[in-house]
């Protein structure tokens, strides 16, 4: 059975699956914002139709400029990407043929990317249900890794360390003069972001990887960047197709990053719809991991692999995200993304039928 590799495009699992799909469909698998794209996005749509007949910036100037300003960096620091796959493809290239260690459960594109560039993956893997970092293994594995890759907070547990812990990790492979890869690409869905772009302006060995299509609702878009060591991102942007970004997407990104009041607005919605779930959960006897963000990890406890429960809510027209290739946890969790109050209250009722028969 070969399931999608990613969340979203439900018709595929289906497919897959051999289940006839419902009429209705809410699709819990994709993590991007519920409350969609920014208001100024849709008012300045039309106005964009002239950006179409030209060809975009190829140095991003603008958007660059915009970044820096809300981040307090050096432009020279700041690599913008179609998106951050592409960005992650990007660092594979520069990666290529080195020792890649990944700290597992994790975005599977990091490993895809790497070992189309015949790198040397090796694995840490975060056990539940502390998901603990067990410093002293990882210690041992970063001596002899090239670089590593690090999901904060963590995709797919959604889980947001400690900034000690993160500090350590960073020390640590600067010490090894090891290449962190530090993927932020869910930090402003926290209550209480953390993040470390500052330190990765200054440090050759921390790369900093940020999306927008996240928290503004604008995957179809593509568009993400790195921040990072001046040098290092010099040498990553040699890889970089010229024109890689489309004109629309450089407008919608700076509107977007200057747009405060949706980030403030997502991060309360998420946190009420989040406690709402996890108090639901708790009366109910799932288990679910301590997420930060808007998305997190379910699992009933009664068995090991979800394989019934997942395709019991497919049925349904309920689409979770299955963890067959997340390594560490294969199956034995479901990750689903906060929706709209309605379509969580969806959720819940299904899970309650399924308590009832099961």
């Amino acid at each position: 059975m070969q399931l999608p590799s990613h969340g979203s495009n439900p018709h595929h699992l289906y497919n897959a699956l051999g289940i006839n799909p419902p009429e209705k469909i809410v699709d819990f698998s994709v993590n991007i914002n519920p409350l969609g794209a920014p208001e100024a996005i849709k008012h300045n749509w039309g106005n964009w139709l002239a950006d179409i007949y030209d060809y975009p910036d190829p140095t991003f100037a603008e958007l660059k400029q915009t970044i820096a300003a809300k981040e307090g960096i050096e432009e020279s620091c700041l690599l913008p990407g179609n998106g951050a796959s592409e960005l992650i493809t990007l660092i594979a290239r520069y990666l290529q043929g080195k020792k890649v260690l990944i700290i597992h459960p994790a975005f599977s594109e990091y490993e895809a990317a790497c070992r189309s560039e015949n790198c040397i993956i090796f694995y840490h893997i975060l056990y539940p249900s502390e998901w603990g970092m067990d410093m002293e293994s990882l210690q041992q594995k970063l001596k002899t890794a090239d670089a590593v890759f690090f999901c904060h907070p963590n995709n797919p547990t959604g889980m947001q360390y400690d900034r000690t812990t993160i500090d350590w990790l960073i020390g640590t492979c600067e010490q090894s003069e090891t290449l962190l890869i530090l993927d932020e690409a869910f930090y402003d869905f926290a209550d209480n972001p953390v993040t470390f772009i500052d330190e990765a302006s200054q440090s050759p060995f921390l790369l900093v990887l940020r999306s927008l299509t996240k928290m503004y609702s604008i995957a179809g878009l593509r568009l993400g960047y790195l921040a990072g060591h001046s040098e290092v991102l010099t040498e990553i942007g040699k890889r970089q197709a010229h024109w890689s970004i489309n004109a629309i997407a450089l407008k919608a990104g700076k509107i977007c990053l200057d747009d405060q009041q949706h980030v403030s607005q997502t991060r309360d919605y998420i946190k009420k719809e989040r406690d709402r779930l996890f108090s639901f959960f708790r009366e109910t006897g799932f288990q679910h991991s301590p997420s930060a963000i808007n998305f997190y990890l379910i699992r009933d406890p009664s068995m090991d692999d979800q394989q019934e429960l997942f395709t019991f809510l497919l049925r349904k027209g309920i689409v979770l995200r299955h963890t067959y290739n997340f390594p560490g946890i294969e199956g034995e969790w479901l990750r689903v993304a906060i929706k709209k109050e309605a379509e969580n209250s969806l959720l819940m009722e299904a899970l309650s039928e399924w308590k009832r028969v099961n």
